[in-house]
């Protein structure tokens, strides 16, 4: 970097102490030039070693979200049916659409609390429909989509005003809609769902995206935490300090302690706020990414994600190429779970200190379907200890079996 070259040291000593007009106005009112946020203690490469979380590795809504989506999507099917009822043929070749790995109707029946299955009208096939419990969950859902229709329009909002250009295509929302807790069909009823302050646009590569006209001023979760502490008067350049929660037994190496403790001195830089002039090689420019990634995280059902999910992120956010190492540089905010054979990345702060983040109201009714999920396998066992010998009546499951298992791929429509 520039300031390590030899002569470093004697444009620092002029550009400090010298009384050159030319230098001073460089210095004018400047408490910390920009260069002093260089990123001179950079340890990107040094080696971050990885420890477990029993309680971060245990939170039920977080690590049964993966399950539970394929289980909404399903449930939506068939609440949506004029009959409340639909016969296997209408799902059974729409594994991927829905992301389940084995035959849908046996990922259906591994589900006897939520879906129920009963012979069908003709031909002694399979049909399904909700139990009254699901059923009387799923209205509560779409009560609470009414009653929360601002607060859940808000945080996209906030979403799409992190943007570059303040504009997302549609197919990156509705890829983000189940960690915004929104519902799946939230775009394609744009009139209803949103007001004035968005509009569809074109964008490059006959793309539609949706772009959000605001004047006023965002603050992030921190600002807003920190100007309630007083230790945030608003003013540009200044230094927010970011909630660290260490794991148990997590140690950084002193060198990384020094840099951590630099970093917290560093200007933070809003979300919501203009990056273009920033060094992407600067501290400060780091600081900024850790800061979208808190208040992205802030605005999730769970505050986690699939760490993979984000990266088709970077284009429209101004994330740098590696930005999925931000959260192995930083083990004091973010935890990586590994659980169900994916990285999953959840924001500490949220878990740690449940004052600072206001709680999304989906996450409520999400936890009444993962007790129906529960409740499932209790009837599944009682099943297989009272009747060891006793089989399934035999239907006429042609419709059901006549796709082979359906191999499982990415959702990659992001």
């Amino acid at each position: 970097m520039f300031f390590k070259k030899p002569t470093s040291k004697t444009l620092k000593i002029l550009l400090h102490s010298s009384q050159n007009p030319i230098f001073s106005l460089i210095n004018h009112k400047a408490k910390n030039p920009p260069y002093t946020y260089t990123q001179t203690k950079n340890y990107v490469d040094v080696y971050m070693k990885w420890k477990k979380d029993q309680y971060l590795d245990t939170i039920e809504h977080i690590h049964k979200s993966i399950q539970l989506k394929p289980i909404i999507s399903l449930k939506n099917v068939i609440a949506q049916n004029p009959n409340g009822c639909i016969p296997i043929s209408d799902v059974s070749k729409k594994g991927l659409h829905f992301d389940v790995k084995i035959k849908v109707a046996r990922f259906l029946r591994q589900y006897p609390s939520i879906f129920e299955e009963f012979s069908g009208p003709q031909y002694n096939l399979p049909w399904f429909r909700l139990t009254q419990e699901a059923v009387e969950i799923d209205r509560e859902e779409r009560r609470l989509y009414e009653d929360c229709k601002e607060d859940l329009r808000e945080r996209l909002k906030k979403f799409i005003l992190m943007s570059k250009q303040k504009v997302l295509p549609l197919k990156v929302i509705q890829g983000m809609l189940w960690y915004l807790g929104l519902p799946e069909d939230f775009l394609e009823c744009l009139d209803m769902n949103l007001d004035g302050s968005f509009r569809v646009v074109e964008m490059e590569e006959g793309l539609k995206g949706l772009a959000v006209e605001s004047n006023e001023r965002v603050l992030s979760v921190l600002q807003r935490n920190a100007m309630k502490k007083g230790v945030y008067s608003n003013e540009p350049m200044e230094a927010i300090e970011f909630p660290l929660f260490p794991s148990k037994g997590v140690r950084l190496r002193r060198k990384i302690e020094v840099w951590l403790r630099e970093f917290q001195k560093v200007p933070y830089v809003s979300p919501y706020e203009d990056y273009s002039h920033l060094d992407p090689n600067s501290d400060i420019a780091e600081k900024r990414v850790v800061g979208f990634l808190h208040e992205l995280l802030c605005l999730f059902v769970e505050h986690s994600a699939e760490r993979r999910r984000l990266l088709c992120l970077k284009k429209y956010f101004g994330l740098p190429q590696k930005v999925h190492k931000a959260f192995e540089r930083h083990p004091y905010m973010f935890y990586l779970s590994l659980r169900n054979k994916t990285c999953t990345a959840i924001l500490k702060e949220a878990y740690c200190d449940k004052m600072a983040i206001e709680r999304h109201p989906m996450l409520r009714i999400r936890n009444k379907y993962i007790n129906l999920m529960k409740e499932s396998q209790v009837i599944l066992k009682s099943r297989r200890v009272n009747n060891p010998y006793v089989e399934r009546p035999k239907l006429d499951l042609d419709l059901d079996c006549a796709d082979e298992e359906e191999e499982c791929v990415e959702i990659g429509r992001l």
